[in-house]
């Protein structure tokens, strides 16, 4: 080969160069920084673009689609001394392609070592308990956290997840027991709570009870005090139309109501248990006397009904006169 010959091939090759250092074809979703002489003076689009050879150059490819970035798990000491092992995933997409090539060394690294920082705060401000059922607070403060923190990078953080918050297995162990015993003290209130319903629809129920007893008995004595007030009215009617017909001259009134009354006495002495034998007294002829007033007291009656139905006229004529 002559020297004609590689000079003409150097000169292909340095054209070669020269076009493809001169037409650049960014791609969707990045962003390309133009450095002249190493220092920024603008960024390209996706789509076609002619640069200056030697004179300008690509500096940063930056990617402006959202990217995910695993945030790998680490102990976390919560506020009440708990030791929990936490890690997380976070969701970022910039959004000024120089601030993210010049403002920060290593993007993904740097938002990594903020976020773990972060979480090692967060948490550590919290109680286990907050810090176990309260995830969607811990994610909120440090979404804005790192959000305020990126913001000079030219990054804008999207969402902050927390995948898991794991316990020691003792304290595993323990909250399962804790658990288990509040969940016996609520079985033990409702317990109580029902015997003392029980008791006290019990309680009801006797006094309802007693007062309606009562209410009986009480209508029972107003019962008995009406039956022996109408008897003894009745008692009283009898001796008034006795003494009445006494005053009036009939003597077999008088007859009668001695010989009920003790017709009535030796019944009552008759019906006693521990009588054995009765002995009429020697008065008992005066009771056959009052019996024989009666049978003529009830013949005096009869006699005057008679009367009455023969003088009483037959229906539709005057009486007699």
């Amino acid at each position: 080969m002559g020297f004609g010959q590689l000079l003409a091939l150097v000169v292909v090759v340095v054209v070669i160069i020269g076009i493809v250092k001169l037409v650049r074809i960014v791609p969707q979703g990045f962003e390309w920084t133009v450095e002249t002489f190493g220092k920024y003076t603008s960024t390209l689009s996706p789509g076609l673009h002619f640069l200056i050879p030697i004179y300008q150059a690509i500096g940063r490819k930056i990617n402006m689609m959202e990217q995910v970035l695993d945030v790998p798990s680490q102990d976390v000491i919560t506020k009440d001394n708990a030791v929990v092992r936490v890690d997380g995933v976070v969701f970022y997409q910039v959004l000024d392609a120089s601030k993210a090539a010049y403002e920060v060394s290593n993007l993904e690294q740097a938002s990594l070592a903020l976020v773990m920082t972060n979480i090692r705060t967060v948490l550590g401000s919290m109680d286990l308990d907050e810090s176990l059922s309260q995830r969607d607070a811990i994610n909120a403060k440090l979404l804005k956290v790192v959000d305020e923190a990126t913001h000079p990078w030219g990054v804008k953080v999207n969402r902050i997840e927390i995948k898991d918050i794991a316990p020691p297995r003792d304290l595993i162990d323990a909250m399962a027991r804790q658990m288990k015993a509040e969940r016996e003290k609520r079985a033990n209130i409702l317990d109580a709570e029902g015997f003392r319903q029980a008791a006290i629809l019990k309680a009801e129920g006797e006094k309802q009870s007693v007062i309606l007893a009562a209410e009986g008995e009480k209508e029972a004595a107003f019962r008995a005090a009406e039956a022996r007030e109408r008897s003894a009215e009745a008692e009283a009617k009898a001796t008034t139309m006795v003494s009445n017909s006494i005053a009036n001259g009939n003597v077999n009134a008088l007859n009668y109501f001695v010989a009920n009354n003790y017709v009535e006495a030796l019944k009552e002495m008759a019906k006693s248990p521990n009588q054995k034998m009765l002995l009429l007294p020697i008065e008992a002829t005066g009771i056959l006397g009052s019996l024989a007033g009666i049978a003529e007291l009830a013949k005096e009656s009869l006699g005057q009904q008679q009367r009455s139905v023969a003088i009483q006229p037959p229906l539709g004529q005057p009486p007699l006169r």
